[in-house]
């Protein structure tokens, strides 16, 4: 079997939820001179460096979320780190007054909204059979209502006599019905064909609907939370073509590609950067239920 690629062609990233002390551009610096973007969930995880790639290329931001706390900090670390301004604000994607609320912030604030990134979403591992009403329901809310919600607020408000471009994160949990993801999975397939819808309403507006599907990305919640640490010490990510785990500078290039005008004429796309995983990764019910169960233990 060939090695795996070298670490020295991954490019820079860090576990935690801090910026990158290094960074090498793959586009021109000044790629997304001046725009702004609105990233939910953009506080933690890949939305925390999704904002530091973008803001990178020139591009102020504007975070997202529940927890204004976490955002202020976060807020002030990519500041710090890219010179660029990073706006923090408090939304919840299940509440569309929120919302309006922020966007209208934002046109006050920064004057515009050029790219849209929906990337709040909540997940676990669950078994069909032990899944409560109420959490499939808040999983849809939040992944699917929110990713609706936000999209429509920010049309409304701006993209609809602006033009400008919509990302949204999803998964590839739907393609072969993962084990213990009937919320997310449904939520996520539902996002995708949203993606589709939406490109040709709006794509006369001068606005390109795209999604990006992760596979497993380390230094991530949802790596920890869905077993990614004990996948990788039991060796399972050597069944991805890639041999290993996604970073979220990776996906954060992804974004930025979807994004630009490195993609001007692409729109409706659901783009896949998982290494190859959901290809020939295993589905298997008994490994996943006591992955489910260990990381139950620990919560």
């Amino acid at each position: 079997m060939a090695e795996p690629q070298r670490v020295g062609e991954l490019p820079e990233d860090v576990d935690t939820d801090d910026c990158m002390t290094s960074y090498t551009h793959i586009y021109s610096p000044d790629l997304l001179k001046d725009q702004v973007a609105f990233i939910t969930g953009g506080g933690t995880g890949i939305g925390l460096r999704i904002a530091e790639v973008l803001m990178r290329h020139g591009c102020d931001t504007v975070i997202a979320s529940r927890n204004l706390e976490k955002l202020t900090e976060a807020a002030k670390k990519l500041m710090a780190a890219t010179g660029r301004h990073c706006l923090p604000l408090t939304v919840d994607v299940r509440q569309p007054q929120t919302i309006s609320a922020a966007v209208d912030e934002t046109l006050k604030e920064l004057g515009r909204i050029d790219i849209l990134i929906n990337n709040a979403a909540g997940n676990f591992l669950c078994p069909a059979t032990s899944l409560s009403f109420n959490a499939f329901k808040t999983v849809l809310e939040i992944d699917t209502m929110g990713t609706f919600n936000t999209s429509k607020v920010v049309y409304e408000k701006w993209f609809k006599d602006h033009g400008g471009a919509i990302v949204n994160i999803s998964a590839t949990l739907g393609y072969r019905g993962q084990a213990l993801q009937v919320h997310a999975g449904s939520a996520k397939a539902a996002n995708d064909a949203m993606t589709k819808h939406l490109a040709v309403e709006w794509g006369p507006s001068g606005v390109r609907v795209n999604t990006l599907a992760p596979g497993p990305i380390s230094g991530t919640e949802g790596f920890r939370r869905l077993g990614g640490n004990r996948a990788d010490s039991m060796g399972a990510f050597s069944s991805i073509p890639l041999q290993r785990a996604g970073n979220k500078t990776e996906m954060a290039h992804s974004v930025l590609f979807l994004a630009s005008r490195a993609s001007s004429y692409v729109t409706g796309h659901i783009m896949v950067a998982d290494g190859g995983s959901w290809l020939t990764s295993a589905n298997d019910v008994s490994l996943l239920l006591g992955i489910a169960s260990s990381q139950s233990a620990k919560l």
